[in-house]
């Protein structure tokens, strides 16, 4: 009788995978033919400058639009998502750039924005508010955020500090796939690397994380996996060990055109361009 089970030596299903998606809106390609894979406890980084088709890559992810060639696989089943509420019922949670949150609100009310337990029936059903302020600060405390008070509004927390609080919501909420949109691209440098702090604990948590970036340096400090996109197309696909920091922002700048660049620019600044002598 033969074994169903998988070998020990056998690679892990991937959570996510992409397998030569593509995407058009009308006769413009904003993707063709990408592929990338999610495991649980990794972090996938894609780079790209702007107009690279990161975009276009986490909406796909997260629901909003449906690709339209090649496939796209959750859990090794071959899926087209509905909707983002269909990506989170399997287990994909997206935190974009412009967080969604009520800048009045405090943080425990953003926290559970849209999952608000109750208690009570009929006229005399209300908001738990004692059991969101706890969980909120405990789930916070579980991967190391430790807020002054979670009665504060989140407008007054510093924007590391709100991408932490969305990432803290999305492990509480049982997201088994993780999407981050540009988390560090308007923060310093203190701020980033908190903001990378969070997103290891997250992987260490067993959550598969997507990092959307255009920082090649934060990438090779917490990826496992790169995928580099330009104007919609894979120009590469690399494992942390094999690709330098060096290589991999050599590729995210553009490689060879870069060279060429420095080749044009080196005779545009040679002696023979100098300024004519009287």
């Amino acid at each position: 009788m033969t074994s169903t089970h998988p070998s020990p030596d056998a690679p892990a299903r991937a959570l996510v995978e992409l397998d030569d998606v593509s995407k058009f809106y009308g006769s413009i390609k904003a993707l063709e033919h990408v592929s990338l894979e999610v495991h649980a406890g990794e972090i996938t980084c894609v780079l790209g400058d702007n107009g690279a088709g990161k975009s276009t890559l986490i909406k796909i992810i997260a629901g909003l639009h449906r690709h339209d060639g090649g496939t796209f696989l959750i859990d090794g089943e071959e899926t087209t998502l509905a909707n983002p509420r269909d990506a989170l019922d399997r287990g994909i949670a997206t935190v974009y750039q412009d967080l969604a949150v009520v800048p009045l609100m405090p943080v425990w009310r953003n926290f559970f924005l849209g999952s608000e337990p109750t208690k009570g029936t009929g006229p005399f059903k209300r908001l738990d508010v004692r059991l969101m302020r706890e969980t909120s600060r405990a789930a916070l405390l579980r991967m190391g955020i430790d807020l002054r008070d979670v009665d504060q509004p989140i407008g007054t927390l510093s924007g590391g500090e709100r991408q932490c609080v969305a990432i803290a919501r999305a492990v509480h909420f049982g997201a088994k796939v993780l999407v981050l949109d540009e988390p560090t691209a308007a923060l310093g440098v203190k701020q980033s690397g908190v903001v990378l702090k969070y997103v290891a604990a997250a992987r260490d948590a067993g959550l598969g994380v997507v990092l959307i970036t255009h920082n090649p340096h934060h990438a090779h400090l917490v990826g496992d996996r790169f995928v580099l996109l330009k104007r919609g197309v894979m120009s590469g696909s690399h494992t942390k060990d094999s690709i330098t920091l060096d290589e991999l922002t050599r590729q995210m700048a553009g490689g060879s055109e870069l060279d060429e660049l420095s080749h044009e620019l080196e005779r545009a600044t040679g002696p023979e361009s100098g300024p004519a002598q009287d």
